[in-house]
């Protein structure tokens, strides 16, 4: 049972961790990011894909090009 306690302690140290990055970064002005890169932006991530998919990326690039735009704007250096 000792251990289950010491466990406990770890999580919640890890927990706490990330909390001044987020406030660094809202500092500087930036968003922080809310989820992962690949979990961003599913409506144009999608579009972009069949479109690709269908067609070939060179008559994407408006579309290519509107997913580049959603991440940015949701805190991704892209």
């Amino acid at each position: 049972m000792g251990s289950n306690s010491s466990k406990a302690v770890g999580v919640v140290e890890t927990a706490a961790a990330p909390a001044p990055k987020m406030t660094d970064a809202a500092a500087a002005g930036d968003k922080p990011k809310a989820c992962k890169a690949c979990c961003a932006c599913p409506e144009t991530k999608r579009a972009r894909d069949l479109c690709i998919v269908e067609n070939g990326e060179e008559k994407c690039t408006t579309l290519i090009e509107a997913h580049k735009k959603c991440m940015r704007d949701a805190g991704f250096n892209i």
